[in-house]
């Protein structure tokens, strides 16, 4: 059983999800506002921000992992359909989670999603207007013992509220549903902004699925400790480690080559 959830009060998130109601979801009594149940999933909205979604296994505790339908806010106003797993790398938790702590990727997953978010974009014309991307490693919930993975609709509410856009979230949602997940080679990512176009273009190309991804501003945190949080905190067994090599320097360089030839990960630079 795949957990598919929202919150009542992000269009975004609500708007996908009654567009998945046509899967046949049928009303449901579980400890959520709102509460749909198919074969193979339940879709449920809760009055709480995603971001402290940490109550998930309590409230919905038969479920293999949790797809979380959201927005999202971007100063830049970046118009985006992005995929990303959770985390916090500093000794700071201001967007919910513990600090220092990652929640378990799901990377086969993940790319699936992301993979078919760049499929329906292409095939709805938006790829013209809006970037399909992961998304560096952010944000909570990071407690959690399942896997858990944000697909979400950027950056203002004119795009929340996009009719298109939660069709285009739908369906990509549904294709993993139906079909199941993609084949691809589980890896973590180092290096690059917050959209990390290099990495998610080489995930595509060369069909390499990642889990927790750092971006460069937060190289700061890396440790041996973190990297292996990374691959540990993974419901896929990580065998690559793919940087972004202009984002890392030396020192970056040796610590990541040491852990992976410790951990008998693959490493590339792009």
């Amino acid at each position: 059983m795949i957990g598919i959830v929202f919150s009542v009060n992000d269009p975004a998130g609500t708007g996908a999800a009654r567009k998945l109601l046509r899967l046949g979801f049928v009303k449901h009594s579980c400890d959520a506002v709102e509460c749909w149940v198919s074969e193979n999933a339940i879709l449920a909205g809760f009055q709480e921000d995603v971001i402290n979604f940490d109550f998930l296994e309590a409230r919905l505790p038969d479920v293999e992992y949790y797809i979380v339908l959201s927005r999202h806010s971007s100063q830049a106003g970046v118009k985006s359909y992005t995929v990303h797993h959770t985390g916090n790398y500093s000794n700071e938790a201001l967007y919910g989670g513990k600090p220092g702590e990652l929640g378990v990727a799901n990377p086969v997953v993940a790319f699936t999603l992301l993979r078919e978010l760049a499929r329906n974009a292409e095939e709805t014309g938006r790829i013209k207007d809006y970037r399909v991307s992961y998304e560096a490693t952010h944000h909570g919930p990071t407690s959690l013992a399942k896997p858990l993975t944000f697909i979400e609709i950027g950056s203002s509410l004119s795009e929340w509220v996009d009719e298109t856009n939660h069709e285009i979230i739908a369906r990509s949602v549904e294709w993993l549903l139906r079909n199941n997940t993609a084949k691809c080679t589980p890896a973590i990512g180092i290096g690059g902004g917050h959209y990390p176009w290099k990495l998610t273009e080489y995930s595509l190309r060369e069909n390499v699925c990642f889990g927790h991804i750092m971006p460069k501003y937060a190289l700061e945190h890396l440790s041996e400790e973190v990297l292996k949080q990374m691959i540990e905190r993974s419901a896929d067994k990580i065998k690559l480690v793919v940087v972004e090599k202009k984002s890392t320097n030396q020192a970056h360089r040796s610590m990541i080559e040491g852990f992976a030839r410790k951990y008998y990960l693959g490493l590339v630079y792009i």
